[in-house]
Protein backbone atom coordinates (compact mmCIF):
# COMPACT_ATOMS: atom_id res chain seq x y z
CA UNK A 1 0.00 0.00 0.00
CA UNK A 2 1.33 3.42 -0.96
CA UNK A 3 0.58 6.27 1.40
CA UNK A 4 0.96 10.00 0.82
CA UNK A 5 4.35 11.46 1.73
CA UNK A 6 4.87 13.08 5.10
CA UNK A 7 7.14 16.09 5.21
CA UNK A 8 8.16 17.68 8.48
CA UNK A 9 10.14 20.90 8.61
CA UNK A 10 11.46 22.04 11.96
CA UNK A 11 12.66 25.61 11.89
CA UNK A 12 15.67 26.57 13.95
CA UNK A 13 14.52 28.32 17.13
CA UNK A 14 15.98 31.78 17.58
CA UNK A 15 15.29 34.36 20.24
CA UNK A 16 14.34 37.73 18.73
CA UNK A 17 17.08 40.32 18.95
CA UNK A 18 16.45 42.68 21.90
CA UNK A 19 16.95 45.67 19.61
CA UNK A 20 14.23 44.38 17.26
CA UNK A 21 11.80 43.87 20.15
CA UNK A 22 12.42 47.45 21.26
CA UNK A 23 13.11 49.40 18.05
CA UNK A 24 10.77 47.51 15.76
CA UNK A 25 10.70 46.65 12.10
CA UNK A 26 9.93 48.30 8.78
CA UNK A 27 7.14 47.05 6.53
CA UNK A 28 6.65 47.46 2.80
CA UNK A 29 3.28 46.93 1.13
CA UNK A 30 3.85 44.35 -1.57
CA UNK A 31 2.01 43.93 -4.87
CA UNK A 32 1.07 40.29 -4.33
CA UNK A 33 -2.17 39.67 -2.46
CA UNK A 34 -3.40 37.08 -0.06
CA UNK A 35 -5.64 34.88 -2.15
CA UNK A 36 -9.17 33.60 -1.99
CA UNK A 37 -9.69 30.09 -0.61
CA UNK A 38 -10.84 28.76 -3.99
CA UNK A 39 -7.41 29.60 -5.42
CA UNK A 40 -5.08 29.03 -2.48
CA UNK A 41 -6.54 28.64 0.98
CA UNK A 42 -4.84 31.37 3.07
CA UNK A 43 -5.58 29.44 6.26
CA UNK A 44 -3.34 26.52 5.29
CA UNK A 45 0.33 26.84 6.23
CA UNK A 46 1.89 24.92 3.36
CA UNK A 47 4.95 25.04 1.18
CA UNK A 48 2.81 26.30 -1.69
CA UNK A 49 2.60 29.84 -0.30
CA UNK A 50 4.43 31.28 -3.26
CA UNK A 51 2.64 34.62 -2.84
CA UNK A 52 4.23 35.01 0.62
CA UNK A 53 7.66 34.14 -0.76
CA UNK A 54 7.25 36.74 -3.52
CA UNK A 55 6.10 39.23 -0.89
CA UNK A 56 9.17 38.55 1.24
CA UNK A 57 11.48 38.98 -1.75
CA UNK A 58 9.82 42.24 -2.80
CA UNK A 59 9.97 43.66 0.74
CA UNK A 60 13.63 42.70 1.09
CA UNK A 61 14.49 44.35 -2.23
CA UNK A 62 12.68 47.49 -1.02
CA UNK A 63 14.88 47.51 2.09
CA UNK A 64 12.11 46.47 4.50
CA UNK A 65 12.04 43.70 7.07
CA UNK A 66 8.69 42.18 6.13
CA UNK A 67 6.02 42.47 3.44
CA UNK A 68 2.59 43.84 4.34
CA UNK A 69 -0.03 42.03 2.27
CA UNK A 70 -3.51 43.14 1.28
CA UNK A 71 -6.55 40.95 0.70
CA UNK A 72 -8.36 40.65 -2.68
CA UNK A 73 -10.53 43.70 -1.82
CA UNK A 74 -7.50 45.85 -0.94
CA UNK A 75 -7.88 45.75 2.86
CA UNK A 76 -4.88 45.01 5.07
CA UNK A 77 -4.69 41.23 5.56
CA UNK A 78 -1.41 40.16 7.17
CA UNK A 79 2.33 40.12 6.59
CA UNK A 80 4.24 37.55 4.58
CA UNK A 81 5.26 35.65 7.75
CA UNK A 82 3.64 37.41 10.72
CA UNK A 83 0.26 38.88 11.70
CA UNK A 84 -0.29 42.64 11.65
CA UNK A 85 -2.04 44.88 14.20
CA UNK A 86 -2.50 48.64 14.56
CA UNK A 87 -3.36 50.83 17.53
CA UNK A 88 -5.69 53.78 16.96
CA UNK A 89 -7.16 55.90 19.75
CA UNK A 90 -6.60 53.18 22.35
CA UNK A 91 -8.14 50.44 20.18
CA UNK A 92 -6.24 47.49 18.75
CA UNK A 93 -7.23 46.49 15.22
CA UNK A 94 -6.28 43.45 13.20
CA UNK A 95 -7.69 41.97 10.03
CA UNK A 96 -10.86 39.90 9.96
CA UNK A 97 -8.68 36.81 9.74
CA UNK A 98 -10.34 35.73 6.51
CA UNK A 99 -7.05 35.93 4.57
CA UNK A 100 -4.48 34.84 7.12
CA UNK A 101 -3.47 31.83 9.13
CA UNK A 102 -5.27 31.17 12.39
CA UNK A 103 -2.14 32.15 14.31
CA UNK A 104 -1.62 30.99 17.87
CA UNK A 105 0.26 34.16 18.87
CA UNK A 106 -2.32 36.32 17.08
CA UNK A 107 -5.12 34.59 18.99
CA UNK A 108 -3.24 34.91 22.29
CA UNK A 109 -2.78 38.67 21.78
CA UNK A 110 -6.48 39.09 20.95
CA UNK A 111 -7.36 37.13 24.11
CA UNK A 112 -4.92 39.20 26.19
CA UNK A 113 -6.57 42.39 24.97
CA UNK A 114 -10.02 41.05 25.84
CA UNK A 115 -8.88 39.87 29.30
CA UNK A 116 -7.25 43.22 30.08
CA UNK A 117 -10.01 45.58 28.91
CA UNK A 118 -8.13 46.68 25.81
CA UNK A 119 -10.66 47.21 22.99
CA UNK A 120 -9.69 44.84 20.16
CA UNK A 121 -11.40 44.49 16.79
CA UNK A 122 -11.00 42.03 13.95
CA UNK A 123 -12.15 44.14 11.02
CA UNK A 124 -11.45 45.35 7.54
CA UNK A 125 -9.25 48.44 7.44
CA UNK A 126 -7.40 50.27 4.72
CA UNK A 127 -3.74 50.91 4.17
CA UNK A 128 -4.45 54.63 4.76
CA UNK A 129 -5.84 53.75 8.21
CA UNK A 130 -2.68 51.75 8.92
CA UNK A 131 -0.51 54.73 7.87
CA UNK A 132 -2.45 56.91 10.35
CA UNK A 133 -2.02 54.47 13.26
CA UNK A 134 -0.37 55.71 16.44
CA UNK A 135 1.34 52.34 16.84
CA UNK A 136 1.55 49.02 15.03
CA UNK A 137 3.02 45.61 15.73
CA UNK A 138 3.36 42.13 14.33
CA UNK A 139 2.98 38.79 16.06
CA UNK A 140 4.56 35.46 15.32
CA UNK A 141 5.75 32.27 16.90
CA UNK A 142 9.43 33.18 17.08
CA UNK A 143 9.32 36.92 17.65
CA UNK A 144 6.26 37.09 19.89
CA UNK A 145 5.14 40.70 19.63
CA UNK A 146 7.36 43.20 17.78
CA UNK A 147 6.63 46.90 17.12
CA UNK A 148 6.40 48.30 13.60
CA UNK A 149 8.07 51.68 13.28
CA UNK A 150 7.49 52.33 9.60
CA UNK A 151 5.24 51.32 6.69
CA UNK A 152 6.27 52.19 3.14
CA UNK A 153 8.73 54.80 4.39
CA UNK A 154 6.07 56.48 6.57
CA UNK A 155 6.98 56.68 10.23
CA UNK A 156 4.21 55.56 12.58
CA UNK A 157 3.51 57.73 15.61
CA UNK A 158 6.82 58.77 17.10
CA UNK A 159 8.70 56.05 15.20
CA UNK A 160 9.43 54.36 18.50
CA UNK A 161 7.78 51.60 20.49
CA UNK A 162 4.74 53.10 22.15
CA UNK A 163 2.96 52.52 25.43
CA UNK A 164 0.33 50.15 24.00
CA UNK A 165 2.95 47.88 22.43
CA UNK A 166 5.06 47.93 25.61
CA UNK A 167 2.02 46.93 27.67
CA UNK A 168 1.06 44.13 25.28
CA UNK A 169 4.66 42.86 25.18
CA UNK A 170 4.63 42.73 28.98
CA UNK A 171 1.28 40.91 29.07
CA UNK A 172 2.47 38.45 26.42
CA UNK A 173 5.73 37.83 28.27
CA UNK A 174 3.79 37.12 31.48
CA UNK A 175 1.55 34.70 29.58
CA UNK A 176 4.59 32.83 28.23
CA UNK A 177 6.14 32.61 31.69
CA UNK A 178 2.89 31.30 33.15
CA UNK A 179 2.23 28.72 30.43
CA UNK A 180 5.85 27.62 29.91
CA UNK A 181 6.96 27.48 33.55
Amino acid sequence: MVTPPTVVIIAEYKEPLPETVEKGIRLYTVYVRRGRPDVQDPKLNTHSKLNCIFGCIQATKAGADEGLMLDPQGFVATCNSTHFFIVREGEVWTSTGDYCLDGITRNNVIALCQANDIPVYQKNFSLAEAYAAEEAFVTGTFAGLVPVREIDGRELGTGKRGAAVKRLQSLYSALLEKECA
